[in-house]
């Protein structure tokens, strides 16, 4: 066989299939490849963190006064939605990998004999991590406004734990929404729009029984309501269960849809 046959055939054989002990390791190359990208365009953490923050102060300060909450002040009150919030809108799951897309770089992923679902776990891992240090800015805000976590140690750290575990769900629906419009204006407005009404439609800035009746009976069963609502019980007492369970089952449910979904997106693309 001579030299150019040889390479002839090494060109077009396709990447090794990684062997099934390597999908972790993949995930946490991937998961430090998306964080150095994150600490190369300081920026994009800066807007991650200061929206959120905005968000807090301006709601806070405009709705603070006129809003009164039985049992609450309006810090105790608005606090756990910010952090749900924060997690959400400082989340650049779908936009990035539409960008990924259409830069090429997926396909480079796809001829490297890794895991393909490392590709989407270090991408959601990551955005866990950032959302983890937006969330801590929150608190901080959040304790200079007033806020405390009046529930105990465990239960605030179970409250932060619930936080972090929707927006890594989300993250999951994210990613597919990414891939499924591959476009990065697409895919922001498609992954804010659900978002965006969830988040008013909510026991979060108002209370529920300040909206219309049709409007209570979704606010009190959609996911980021459930979530709110647990989280503050959490927070600063309450029932807990009833609503726990509910966002438990949100998690659990949108994961299940979504993590296959996205699997099988990036298998296509």
């Amino acid at each position: 066989m001579n030299t150019t046959t040889l390479h002839r055939r090494v060109d077009v054989e396709p990447a090794a299939r990684p062997p099934r002990g390597s999908a972790i390791a993949d995930t946490i190359t991937m998961s430090k490849r998306n964080l150095r990208r994150v600490s190369r365009t300081p920026q994009l953490l800066a807007f991650s963190s200061v929206l959120p923050i905005s968000f807090t102060l301006m709601f806070f300060y405009v709705f603070g006064g006129s809003i009164h909450v039985p049992r609450l002040s309006y810090a105790d009150y608005l606090i756990p939605t910010m952090l749900i919030l924060a997690t959400l809108f400082g989340a650049t799951t779908a936009v990035a990998m539409a960008v990924d897309m259409n830069g090429g770089m997926i396909d480079r992923f796809r001829s490297l004999p890794i895991s393909r679902s490392a590709v989407l776990a270090g991408r959601t891992i990551a955005d866990l991590a950032r959302n983890t240090l937006v969330a801590l800015l929150v608190l901080l805000i959040g304790t200079v406004l007033g806020f405390r976590f009046r529930n105990g140690f465990l239960l605030a750290c179970a409250a932060v734990a619930l936080v972090l575990a929707f927006s890594f769900a989300l993250s999951w629906a994210m990613a597919w929404i990414g891939m499924k419009t591959k476009d990065p204006e697409t895919a922001q407005v498609a992954a804010f729009l659900p978002i965006f009404i969830m988040v008013f439609a909510a026991p979060g800035l108002v209370p529920v029984h300040d909206m219309p009746g049709w409007l209570q009976a979704f606010a009190q069963v959609q996911p980021i309501s459930v979530t709110i609502t647990t989280v503050r019980a959490l927070a600063e007492g309450g029932p807990i269960y009833h609503t726990l369970w509910q966002s438990l089952a949100w998690i659990a449910a949108i994961l299940a849809v979504f993590v296959p979904l996205a699997i099988a997106e990036y298998r296509k693309v």
